[in-house]
């Protein structure tokens, strides 16, 4: 036999047995619930202005790894992955979309915390986040602590916006309705900070060497998607699609397709390594 037929042969082999690993992972996925199927399309509220979770492109398309990951899931439980309708959602309004029936998924940067527990039921985690400051460079502000006293740029209904009220009382929050906005008052000097999830703030710093993180890196917690309370067999479903997404390496090719070489290994991190412990 030639060298070219036994390679040939190797990739032929190589394909079949990924094609039996995705099948068996198929296999094992738990129904998908009837409301959903019959409904024949997924609503997903997902982040309009959030690279590179979510954002819309500059054709206005939906873009990013959590569109993506819906998108995925509509092709496993609908059989396209064009039978997906996007919601955009802010941090303040996201909640309030899916308990108003609006959306039937929440894959929007949502941190699960036990406020929001109360209210939705979240799904396995599918990575963790952190939040951190980004100041100016010769700002003079080198720890949360050089917070107090100053204005700190952040948004409506954020972690970050409780986080400061609960623990630094001192410094004063300015709430903005997006990222953009919050972004856009810190660069025109309305604030002396801007704290968001961190992995937003890398991509900042990455285009723009006037800034700096803090890194100090606070409110660490767990991202999922999330759904209404009593939906079991749909939140089985996600938890199932989660699992997969990591076992058959899904999250990696994303991130290399929407996050600059420069600013990768952070979110590599995010979904690939285990959640670090708090120093707060």
């Amino acid at each position: 036999m030639s060298s070219l037929n036994k390679a040939s042969l190797i990739l032929l082999a190589a394909a079949s047995l990924g094609f039996i690993v995705q099948a068996a992972a198929a296999e094992s996925m738990p129904p998908v619930p009837v409301a959903i199927s019959e409904q024949g399309v997924l609503r997903a509220g997902v982040r309009c202005d959030q690279p590179p979770y979510g954002y819309q492109d500059n054709n206005g398309d939906f873009a990013g790894v959590e569109v993506e990951m819906s998108r995925l899931i509509a092709e496993w439980a609908l059989g396209s992955p064009d039978k997906v309708a996007f919601t955009c959602v802010t941090a303040e309004n996201r909640v309030p979309q899916l308990l108003g029936r609006k959306v039937d998924m929440l894959i929007a940067t949502l941190g699960v915390t036990p406020e929001r527990e109360r209210v939705i039921a979240f799904t396995q985690p599918y990575r963790w986040g952190a939040s951190d400051v980004l100041v100016r460079k010769g700002s003079g502000i080198d720890s949360i602590a050089d917070l107090k006293g100053k204005t700190l740029a952040t948004l409506k209904g954020s972690v970050q916006a409780k986080w400061f009220e609960e623990n630094m009382p001192g410094v004063k929050t300015l709430r903005l309705n997006s990222a953009a906005d919050a972004l856009q008052s810190f660069r025109q000097g309305r604030a002396d900070a801007y704290t968001h999830d961190a992995a937003t703030l890398v991509v900042i710093t990455g285009n723009d060497d006037s800034l700096r993180l803090i890194e100090e890196p606070f409110q660490i917690s767990d991202a999922a998607i999330g759904l209404r309370k009593g939906e079991e067999e749909w939140r089985s479903y996600l938890s199932a699609a989660v699992v997969r997404m990591h076992e058959e390496k899904r999250f990696r090719p994303w991130i290399e397709k929407y996050v600059p070489e420069a600013t990768r290994s952070y979110y590599l991190n995010v979904f690939e390594q285990p959640k670090p412990e708090e120093s707060h």
